[in-house]
């Protein structure tokens, strides 16, 4: 014992020791409980039976369950599309915002900054700002719309079938855009000056340089950029939750909401568990495509 407080105190091994609290970090408040939602998802757990050490064991029922369930197919399909419509917005406006940025002029630096204030808001606080606006009696982007002549009578965006899950894709684009517009000009901001310098001498315009230099140069920026967002997407909870609460009708109702809804509505916990336990394969294989193909740009 005095030999390894000696050596601590010397440094020797003080990085190991990092390293071991770390895991034992990880296990604890990641690694259990992801292990337990595992399990539980093979088990019949509900609100009478939680509180208990052993839970009968089900098999597959809860998996069958869940996909032969009638609202299973809708969830997909609105999954699908608030994820990828969420991700390529929120990347090619923000794109758009680095590229903007990225050119020198006074006050970029601030402006810049100013974007970002509305990313480190708490997502709930953002969904109640959006809730405002999107209020179909008094919301600030109806009035808008009306001004311009766009719409004729005013939407109700957060009770309306066929806009509810748009209202809350238009909420994720503004809170995830600066995350990608930081991201993005940082990436930008380190491809060498002298590259567009010598393009430009040899003749080339300002689109032929996006496709020749920009473009290949931020390709592993890009994949981050892209692999973050979906992973990010896919967690978002706090917007349902303040806008719609995956209504009307299921109309917003995704897959990470439903999770919730099984297991704090329903309190059928072992079919709440099994949506999570899709998620997490779905954000693992999400998570292995951009590694793999990040170590294969590296061999490159």
């Amino acid at each position: 014992m005095n030999r390894l407080m000696t050596s601590l105190r010397d440094g020797i091994g003080f990085d190991t020791l990092l390293i071991f609290a770390a895991l034992a970090y990880l296990m604890a408040f990641a690694g259990l409980p992801l292990i337990y939602n595992i399990i539980i998802s093979f088990q019949q757990v509900d609100m009478f039976s939680l509180g208990s050490l052993f839970h009968q064991a089900v098999g597959f029922e809860n998996y069958a369950a869940v996909f032969h369930d009638p609202l299973a197919w809708r969830v997909l399909v609105n999954t699908v599309v608030f994820t990828l419509a969420s991700v390529f917005f929120q990347f090619t406006i923000g794109f758009a915002f680095a590229l903007f940025f990225n050119q020198k002029f006074p006050g970029a630096t601030w402006f810049r900054g100013l974007f970002l204030a509305g990313w480190v808001m708490p997502g709930l606080v953002v969904g109640v700002l959006w809730n405002w606006l999107l209020s179909g009696d008094f919301g600030v982007i109806n009035y808008v719309l009306l001004s311009l002549g766009l719409i004729s009578e005013p939407i109700f965006w957060r009770s309306d079938v066929d806009y509810s899950l748009i209202a809350v894709i238009l909420a994720n684009i503004w809170y995830g855009m600066p995350f990608n517009m930081i991201l993005l000009a940082v990436g930008l901001a380190a491809i060498p000056d002298d590259l567009y310098e010598a393009a430009e001498l040899d003749g080339a315009n300002a689109v032929q340089r996006f496709f020749t230099i920009t473009l290949p140069m931020m390709r592993a920026t890009i994949g981050a950029v892209l692999a973050l967002g979906i992973i990010f997407t896919l967690q978002q909870f706090d917007l349902f939750a303040a806008i719609t609460s995956g209504g009307p009708a299921g109309s917003s109702t995704v897959a990470q909401y439903w999770s919730w809804q099984l297991s704090f509505r329903e309190f059928d916990f072992g079919r709440g568990a099994v949506i999570s336990v899709i998620m997490i394969i779905v954000v693992l294989g999400v998570s292995a495509i951009y590694v793999r193909s990040t170590r294969a740009e590296t061999r490159l």
